[in-house]
């Protein structure tokens, strides 16, 4: 290969490193060209899987500041470059592995720290981003639907909450508060105390 087109190849490995946000290297050897066209597929959203040179990789890896892989340079040596969700492309990566046993991942780079294979597959068995969101979303809009109900509750309900409030205030021994100073026994009255109270009157729903 010409020089120029060895510094273009660098060049292009340096960019895909400093543009993802991982990168696992595997030994592909044994595996047919439709199993890696398979394996490109698979990996298409998440990565770009890419047979390279291990001297260029090398010299691109220095260039982009990635540290770790030199060692793990040696063999055939493919590259799944991660521009996406790095847990589904180890998964991707850690699945076709089972199916197709020829496939070996040597190492990896996460945020410019080194992974060991063992780290990949430990990567793999997270949730993904996607997923993670989702149970986030559904904690967040299970907690505004209480908000939403308690701001919307008619004022009956309201009253029920202080007469609840207030009955658990006798049972514990303390001062029944009048309209007046309601703000201030409400105040005073344990977190538990109001937790409870609020929960009688919810399940109650509404009676009037």
């Amino acid at each position: 290969m010409a020089t120029p087109q060895k510094a273009a190849a660098i060049a292009e490995l340096t960019e895909k490193f400093r543009s993802s946000g991982a990168a696992v290297l595997t030994d592909y050897r044994g595996l047919t060209v439709s199993q890696l066209t398979e394996l490109r597929t698979t990996m298409r959203e998440h990565a770009t899987y890419a047979v390279v040179k291990n001297t260029l990789t090398r010299r691109a890896a220095d260039a982009a500041g990635i540290e770790g892989l030199d060692e793990h340079l040696v063999g055939p040596t493919a590259i799944a470059f991660v521009t996406g969700d790095p847990v589904e492309a180890a998964k991707g990566l850690r699945d076709f592995a089972k199916a197709n046993p020829a496939l070996v991942i040597k190492a990896g780079v996460l945020d410019g720290k080194p992974l060991t294979p063992e780290e990949i597959t430990q990567l793999a068995d997270l949730e993904s981003r996607e997923v993670l969101l989702a149970k986030l979303a559904g904690a967040m809009k299970a907690n505004l639907s209480k908000a939403v109900y308690l701001f919307a509750a008619p004022l009956s309900q309201t009253a029920r909450v202080v007469d609840a409030l207030r009955a658990k205030v006798e049972e514990q021994g303390g001062a029944v508060a009048t309209s007046d100073d309601t703000p201030a026994a409400a105040e005073d009255t344990p977190a538990e105390a109001v937790a409870e109270a609020t929960t009688d009157v919810a399940e109650g729903g509404d009676e009037s």
